[in-house]
């Protein structure tokens, strides 16, 4: 065998391996990405697929709430120490956002996600729906939060999708300005964080030990030899980890932010898109960016042919400031261009879908 057929019969080889392995990925699908860039720059980006509105909305939210777990009599109760401007998924839940002292977390589907059974009697309950939330509230970094996470102080409660009859199984991704970066996961009952500022891309399944060992394999291939470039997690995956590393670092912001973007464009999936043997496989709805350093969050939505942005360091997140909302209209068609801070309205808080008391 000559030295070009092994080289493509390895290729082949690489192929099949992850065919194989992601063979029963579920069609929901989203994908997160942290860029390092020059003078320690950070921007973290994220896109949101699903297969029909999600019904998302922006909010401004306060620090100094009051929130509950939403658990019933046995919740855990917290008072958010940060302000935050996060993305809303049917407004009953937070699925992205970003705080004051710059931390990013982000909610992303995993089907193998099994939660710890709640026992109301015992350790206090955390709707899925706050998950998110609670981290943006009470951290300022990764490092605080995984060392609090650790100690396990709720068990999560998931509830069925709306409109749905399936639970909802979510993972858990943080970053923040310094470039540190964490995923949370529940595997058969029990919390796995993986907490390294390498861990810069997470997609759905397969579970996030899985997904390191399938990129370290395309690592001994290339990017630039030859990338996967199907819409399934593993694919997307490998995708984003490479690029996210190839573009250039540069020292002006506003590149950043862009080539950012075009990474996570890269691995989003067509509006729309409908395959025979997948009839409901998920589009992209909306992508996200968070600029860490200047406190910037960028939304686009698939519909809309802006992007436009919310300038946290122009925000009173006093308690006395209320709660904001920025409506985005069905499907995210509403159109919005350039820094929309001053588009927020005051708005009654949307309440986290949880256990009926």
């Amino acid at each position: 065998m000559t030295r070009a057929y092994r080289r493509i019969g390895g290729h082949l080889a690489a192929f099949a391996f992850a065919a194989g392995l992601i063979a029963q990925t579920a069609a929901e699908a989203c994908t997160r990405l942290v860029y390092l860039g020059a003078s320690g720059r950070v921007v973290t980006a994220r896109s949101m697929d699903w297969k029909s509105d999600v019904a998302t909305n922006l909010w401004i939210l306060p620090r100094g709430v009051e929130r509950t777990g939403e658990a019933g009599p046995n919740s855990i109760r917290w008072t958010a120490k940060y302000g935050s401007v996060i993305a809303s998924g049917y407004d009953i839940s937070t699925t992205d956002g970003v705080n004051e002292a710059g931390l990013s977390a982000n909610l992303l589907w995993l089907v193998e996600s099994e939660y710890p059974k709640f026992d109301a009697g015992s350790k206090p309950g955390l709707t899925i729906a706050a998950w998110a939330q609670y981290v943006l509230d009470n951290f300022g970094t990764v490092a605080e939060a995984v060392e609090a996470l650790r100690r396990e102080p709720f068990t999560i409660i998931t509830d069925a999708v709306p409109g749905e009859t399936r639970l909802a199984t979510l993972h858990l991704s943080m970053s923040d300005a310094t470039g540190d970066s964490a995923i949370v996961e529940y595997i058969g009952g029990k919390q796995v964080i993986h907490h390294d500022r390498r861990y810069q891309v997470m997609t759905n399944s397969p579970t996030f030990d899985k997904q390191l060992a399938l990129a370290s394999y395309w690592e001994q291939i290339g990017g630039t030899v030859m990338l996967p470039g199907t819409n399934r997690a593993a694919d997307r995956f490998v995708r984003a980890s490479f690029y996210a590393n190839a573009i250039p670092k540069f020292e002006d912001p506003n590149r950043a932010v862009a080539s950012v973007f075009s990474v996570i464009r890269n691995v989003s999936v067509p509006f729309g898109l409908n395959t025979p043997d997948q009839p409901n496989i998920s589009s992209t709805r909306w992508r996200t960016v968070v600029d860490h350093a200047r406190k910037l969050y960028f939304f686009e939505s698939a519909l809309t042919p802006n992007t436009f942005w919310v300038d946290l360091k122009k925000i009173d997140f006093a308690t006395t400031a209320g709660t904001r909302k920025l409506d985005l209209g069905p499907d995210q068609d509403h159109v919005y261009a350039g820094d929309a801070t001053d588009r927020f309205a005051a708005a009654k808080p949307f309440a986290f879908l949880g256990l009926t008391p």
